[in-house]
């Protein structure tokens, strides 16, 4: 009787959330309590590993030098060579991040996985790693949104929206920023922007910047009290500026990739790259303890300090070595923050150049703005996500505007000359087709062999055409898959054909090979609709059959082009309603 009430409540508690807008609201609300709780608990734990490990809590822009500076990033290399170690014997599956899960999985997160890599996050930086707690932030309250969501069975497109709310919720608590964080979901986590996933993911992104600051936490704030004002010439230098973030931000990407690829064929065993890597970050670091961690405190210290151009170089050049060698070398993490960080410096570089070729008259501070939101742009992508976290650190609307210049620049530059984000451009590496978090897991889901026809006349290629015109006379149907003595495929034999041939000829002494279409075309199970309808144009036909695989190449099934584009326009419009809400 218990577990009767229990799926009672159940089943009323999932019709309520899969209602409407209203039910996707109020989970936003509770997804944005968690996403608050859960930045500042890891924020709590990265800065106590600092305090623990360096006795300071700002790593970045404090004055350590000596053997700890090199011990930190080491020791925490060593830790996590231990826990991928583990993972090798435990975990074969690669982990799913909020974009690929977005993307590929209808927004299902493994919550276990999302734990296991806000761990590894939270070892990486909290020992000295140059990388940001952002991607922990993400992963484990998308994490907690998607197993609220495959809880309540929510539906395909619900279920990206929760993980969304939990990213914007994310980014929303550690930069005091509602503004940035719902973008950031919009551009980066569900790929769209419609009216139905705004309400939800502002809510949640709102409420979760609202429970971490009443914990504690103040975000990131940058005061522009001696910037100009801003006239029409000063968009030239700010466009300017987009194109050389967006170059600078290729080459960082390449980098990284290059050291990562390096890393993979060399004999080094991946539970040991994190080691080698922080010797090589706290050997940086020996030289500007700067280039630890994400760099928060370094771009405090550094966004008004006077520095000569070769100071700002060799800092920018330190830290983009050290994020490389991090990601590269198997630290988890990612390059959100350290790309703000970089970004301010080559701002500040410009700033100091800039008045060689006529536009002096800009504050540096503004062209750190600038730059800051533009390399980001680059590296993560998100032109509106960048352009609302400058608004929202400033709270300067005339700056906004060169910012929104910069970035639009920079995100042109880069998708056209590039193609990726950070994201994508690893994806893209490991073979996944994903440039952005489009979902686009439905159509390969949708595959010939969920579409075929299993119900197939088949017949041996050898038996004669009396024999065959008896078994299949005119009318019985369309098409006969013809196989060999051992059941292997032999082609396609279309009826109306066979009957339609002249009759002057001996029947007994043609054989149905003389008939035999498509003998080499075929489909197989696993191919998606789209795979599928490029083979029928391919081939120009009207149907091919689908075989086992392709060494026993037996005939299993039928599929027909106009049932395939049949099936795809009814998932894609499937796809549309529930983007507009009308499902």
């Amino acid at each position: 009787m218990a577990s009767f009430f229990d799926n009672l409540r159940s089943s009323r508690l999932r019709a309520m959330f899969r209602r409407g807008e209203l039910g996707l609201v109020a989970l936003a609300v509770l997804i944005g309590i968690a996403a608050g709780l859960l930045v500042a608990l890891i924020g709590g734990l990265s800065t106590a590993l600092h305090v623990l490990v360096f006795g300071v809590e700002r790593l970045s822009s404090s004055e350590l030098s000596g053997w700890i500076v090199l011990a930190g990033p080491v020791i925490g290399g060593i830790v996590l060579g231990l826990i991928l170690f583990i993972l090798s014997k435990t975990r074969k599956k690669p982990m799913v991040d909020p974009i690929e899960a977005n993307a590929l999985h209808g927004g299902r997160l493994s919550l276990t996985d999302s734990i296991i890599v806000c761990v590894q996050n939270i070892v990486s930086n909290g020992f000295g790693a140059s990388v940001g707690l952002e991607a922990g932030y993400t992963q484990i309250a998308s994490g907690v949104a998607s197993k609220i969501g495959i809880k309540l069975k929510l539906r395909r497109g619900d279920m990206r929206i929760l993980v969304g709310c939990g990213a914007a919720g994310a980014i929303a608590a550690a930069f005091n920023a509602p503004l940035t964080g719902a973008f950031y979901a919009i551009e980066l986590i569900i790929g769209t922007y419609t009216v139905v996933t705004l309400a939800p993911l502002i809510v949640s992104a709102l409420v979760a910047s609202i429970v971490a600051g009443l914990i504690g936490g103040h975000g990131l704030s940058i005061d522009i009290y001696d910037a100009s004002r801003v006239t029409p010439p000063d968009y030239v230098p700010a466009i300017f500026l987009g194109v050389v973030c967006a170059f600078i931000g290729i080459v960082l990407m390449q980098t990284v990739s290059l050291i990562e690829e390096t890393a993979r064929k060399s004999a080094i065993p991946g539970w040991l790259r994190p080691t080698i890597g922080g010797v090589a970050v706290g050997a940086l670091a020996l030289i500007s303890p700067q280039v630890l961690s994400s760099g928060h405190g370094a771009l405090h210290l550094n966004i008004d300090a006077d520095l000569t151009i070769y100071g700002l170089a060799g800092l920018f050049l330190l830290k983009a070595a050290a994020s490389a060698i991090s990601i590269g070398s198997n630290f988890r993490g990612g390059l959100f923050f350290a790309s703000l960080f970089m970004g301010s410096l080559v701002g500040k570089i410009f700033a100091l150049c800039a008045p060689y070729i006529g536009y002096g008259s800009t504050a540096p501070v503004v062209y750190a703005v600038v730059g800051m939101s533009a390399f980001a742009a680059a590296i993560i992508g998100g032109p509106l996500t960048m352009t609302f976290l400058a608004l929202e650190l400033t709270g300067d609307f005339q700056i906004t505007a060169l910012v929104l210049a910069a970035v639009i620049t920079t995100s042109l530059v880069v998708r056209t000359t590039f193609g990726y984000s950070f994201a994508t451009w690893r994806f893209h590496l490991r073979g996944e087709s994903i440039r952005s978090a489009h979902d686009i897991g439905w159509i390969r889901d949708l595959t010939v062999g969920k579409m075929m026809r299993a119900d197939i006349r088949k017949a041996n290629v050898s038996m004669g055409l009396p024999a065959f015109k008896e078994k299949f006379p005119l009318g019985s149907t369309q098409r006969v898959i013809m196989t060999h003595d051992d059941g292997r495929y032999a082609g396609m034999v279309l009826v109306p054909e066979i009957y339609a041939d002249p009759m002057d000829r001996d029947p007994s002494k043609i054989s149905l090979e003389t008939y035999l279409n498509y003998r080499n075309d075929v489909l197989l199970p696993a191919m998606n609709a789209r795979q599928a309808a490029a083979a029928f144009d391919a081939t120009e036909s009207e149907a091919l059959v689908v075989v086992n695989d392709k060494i026993e190449n037996r005939p299993v099934g039928l599929l027909t082009e106009s049932h395939t584009l049949r099936r795809y326009s009814e998932e894609l419009e499937q796809r549309r309603r529930e983007a507009s809400g009308e499902l």
